[in-house]
């Protein structure tokens, strides 16, 4: 082996080495009021020292090249990637969603150890190692401050040219959806589940509500506000024991540690003669330390999940006759 394979294995090794133990003791269950994965100190300062190291054990004459310094951190990230997923440490769902920010901040730890290292600060060897350590210290003091509850609101909408009876058959009884109807592109990207029926037991406050979904998902839903023909809300419960392991990563699980959606809310609005805006809109919590980043991606789920079932009941609406009576 020659020293420049040599010391291109070693450039992506030590980072990608440092990641994986890092995992592992962020990851051990009986350290959970210690050290946790989703945190800032765990998602946000491995890439960043990732990125520190890879500039740091490269040679001059490539760190000079502001490319490099911006891309070479990403290999490693990559790898990483790769080799928990392989392992089932964890899921495409989590690499989807935090990818695009571990990638940026190894780029960012990059480009601060490129500076250094081009103006040949002293010791900066030595600072990167000691920053190694900063998530073992970071994590204990986030734990201890905690996460700050937040919720959030998707909002969605569709227009549909049908009258309001067939439309509100349409949201109370959403008969069982083929794979073919499902337009939830960012959802089954994920691997999340897809909705396939849901039905009221009776028409009015008090009522239970089952939206049933694929791989074992259900969320029970009570009405706590019901106007025939123009509003229902309902307040959602999913019951994290009811769902089996593999349906959804252990981080993103519904009703679970960190994510929970709250309520619904179905409105109809008369635009003209012949056409009703439905509108659609959900309440969810989050409870990380990270919720600026997180509510942008549960929003978008949220959001998805949400003009799917619009799409899907402005179809059957247009196509349809009002089958009951009001």
């Amino acid at each position: 082996m020659n020293n420049k394979l040599r010391r291109a294995l070693l450039i992506v090794f030590i980072p990608v080495l440092y990641a994986l133990i890092l995992r592992l003791l962020f990851g051990i269950d009986s350290w959970d009021k210690v050290f946790y994965v989703m945190t800032i100190s765990f998602l946000f300062c491995l890439p960043l020292i990732v990125g520190m190291l890879t500039i740091a054990l490269s040679p001059m004459e490539s760190v000079k090249k502001f490319i490099y310094r911006f891309f070479a951190p990403w290999a490693p990230i990559f790898i990483f990637a790769i080799i928990t997923l392989l392992f089932n440490i964890e899921g495409w769902a989590c690499w989807i969603m935090i990818l695009p920010i571990f990638l940026i901040i190894a780029s960012i730890g990059g480009l601060i150890a490129g500076y250094y290292k081009l103006k040949e600060k002293k010791h900066q060897k030595t600072y990167i190692s000691l920053l190694c350590f900063l998530p073992l210290v970071a994590g204990p003091i986030e734990r201890s401050i905690g996460a700050i509850p937040g919720v959030y609101k998707a909002y969605t909408y569709i227009d549909i040219h049908a009258p309001a009876a067939v439309i509100w058959e349409e949201i109370t009884r959403v008969e069982e959806i083929p794979g073919a109807e499902d337009k939830g592109w960012l959802t089954r990207s994920l691997g999340f589940p897809r909705p396939v029926k849901a039905e009221l037991n009776y028409l009015g406050v008090g009522a239970s509500r089952e939206a049933i979904f694929t791989n074992g998902l259900v969320f029970h839903e009570t009405v706590t506000e019901y106007e025939a023909l123009k509003k229902m809300s309902f307040n959602i419960k999913a019951k994290p024991h009811e769902i089996p392991s593999t349906t959804l990563d252990e981080h993103v699980v519904i009703g679970g540690q960190f994510f929970d959606v709250l309520n619904g809310t179905y409105e109809l609005e008369q635009l003209n003669d012949s056409t009703i805006r439905l509108h659609l809109y959900s309440h969810f919590e989050l409870k990380t330390t990270f919720n600026f980043y997180a509510s942008l991606w549960a929003k978008w789920i949220m959001k998805d999940i949400q003009n799917n079932i619009l799409q899907i009941e402005k179809k059957r609406a247009e196509s349809s006759k009002p089958k009951t009576n009001m």
